[in-house]
């Protein structure tokens, strides 16, 4: 494969047009659904047209229009039962595990409720995603908050709420929690994150817990052990453990096993200097999906067993008792439950350097709903939805609507060479952190979302209007 000074886009590759990435393979079946990225009960129905929770896309489209984000609420709700279920399992010895849903990844008052009826416990970073947490009914003591800069107003809010634990994550929000705490006569639990100096495999922005960069409190130079005494001599704060996340879409146990042994190092530290035994420890989590054939995550349970066995071998080594152990599975739950529905709008095929090709499929949304691919230079992969195709093969890239080159939702994939304007595609792997960083560039209203189960789909966020945009503007 040929090199080029301007980098990989510019090169030539497969079959005369652009450069194939290594992992992409070009498909036996065009119409095939990749296994591991999509969502249970996503199916190609006999008229070709994919199907979801029983509903066709084709009568999801006419319905709620596109672009739309689709959730298979069967396949969520799986996900969360099966996160729960596997770490209670593999730490049953020591009283079972707790699992917080990542409310960051996509949150909505309807799957707030689900969160709370599936027995997991919801964590949030900011103001509004409390209020969302509060709104759907979800219990005070199975909610945390997080966040690196929460406003004393968020931190007043989750205090009178009575969350049940508060994340400290800098030396000044210590008073911040214990002013607040004081002032409503509570002693508020919370957990102290400290920063393990593990450098996760993982892109960069999403990778937490080395040392230069924004979260928590550092383990190098003292700092976490100085915030910890500070809020054990706080009277109206209670120290629950600590906590510690090294990154996101992470797809194996090593990062974890050196950040739990310092974090357990420190958790037995607290106990021998202070002669307290801590209840809990937060190993965090942002465990990996599969965007495309080139991911392979494990699946919760060898995860529960993986992460188990080290923390009790680490704690039998250090002499302590097993601590109740909290995870924070991520986007591994939202993320593959659901796939953004577009429509074609436009097709050009661009001769680029050494005389390759690239095929241009412009879809009716793009950067607005879908940052990541911009943001991370992360893959995704995509179907001919609407129908199924004995057209060759052709590799192209799927792209927005919005007035940057940059807006590319879909860098790689091989689509039917047969595609045209108005067919429907479908982006597998969407359920977390689109919806979520959606934006209004360009002022493109945001997409709904669609949950769909037993043959019945309903909106749970409803798609924004030009009114919607027009009202904030006060003119």
């Amino acid at each position: 494969m040929g090199a080029h000074e301007a980098g990989e886009l510019h090169s030539p590759g497969y079959g005369g047009v652009a450069t194939v990435p290594a992992w992409l393979r070009p498909p036996d079946d065009v119409n095939d659904l990749q296994a591991g990225l999509w969502s249970q009960t996503v199916h190609r129905a006999d008229d070709g047209a994919l199907k979801i929770g029983g509903v066709s896309v084709a009568d999801l489209a006419a319905e709620f229009g596109t672009p739309a984000f689709v959730l298979d609420e069967v396949d969520f709700r799986a996900r969360a039962t099966g996160f729960r279920d596997a770490f209670d399992s593999a730490f049953a010895e020591v009283g079972g595990a707790d699992v917080y849903y990542a409310g960051k990844a996509f949150l909505c008052t309807a799957v707030a409720r689900w969160i709370a009826e599936d027995g997991l416990f919801l964590d949030t970073c900011s103001g509004g995603e409390l209020a969302v947490a509060l709104r759907a009914g979800v219990p005070g003591e199975r909610i945390a908050l997080h966040g690196n800069n929460k406003l004393e107003s968020e931190i007043d809010r989750a205090v009178a709420a009575g969350v049940g634990r508060i994340v400290i994550d800098s030396m000044i929000e210590i008073d911040r929690v214990a002013e607040a705490a004081a002032r409503h006569g509570v002693v508020q639990p919370v957990f102290v994150r400290v920063t393990v100096g593990v450098e996760a495999h993982t892109h960069e922005y999403v990778s937490t817990a080395h040392e230069d960069q924004k979260f928590g409190l550092s383990l190098a130079g003292g700092v976490a052990a100085e915030a910890i005494a500070k809020v054990m001599n706080t009277p109206s704060l209670r120290l629950l453990g600590l906590h510690s996340h090294i990154g996101s879409q992470i797809f194996d146990t090593q990062g974890f096993e050196v950040a739990a042994r310092r974090l357990l190092g420190l958790h037995a530290a607290v106990e021998k200097n202070h002669g307290v035994v801590l209840p809990e420890i937060d190993l965090g989590g942002g465990f990996g999906i599969a965007y495309t054939s080139q991911h392979d995550p494990l699946e919760p349970k060898a995860l529960a067993d993986q992460l188990a066995e080290l923390v009790i071998r680490e704690c039998r080594g250090l002499g302590i008792s097993v601590p109740r152990v909290s995870i924070e599975p991520g986007r591994a739950i939202a993320g593959p439950s659901t796939f953004t529905l577009y429509r074609v709008g436009t097709l050009k095929d661009v001769t680029i350097d050494h005389g390759g090709v690239r095929r241009y499929v412009s879809v009716d949304g793009g950067m607005s709903d879908n940052i990541r691919t911009a943001l991370y230079d992360a893959d995704y992969s995509c179907t001919l939805a609407s129908r199924s195709s004995d057209a060759p093969a052709a590799l192209c890239r799927v792209v927005g609507k919005h007035c940057e080159s940059g807006d590319i939702v879909v860098r790689d994939e091989f689509l039917p060479g047969d595609v045209a304007p108005g067919d429907l595609l479908a982006v597998p792997g969407t359920g977390a952190y689109c919806r979520s960083m959606a934006s209004q560039y360009n002022h493109v209203p945001r997409p709904p979302v669609i949950a769909v189960r037993d043959g019945q789909a309903r909106v749970i966020v409803r798609r924004e209007t030009e009114d919607d945009l027009l009202a904030l503007d006060v003119g």
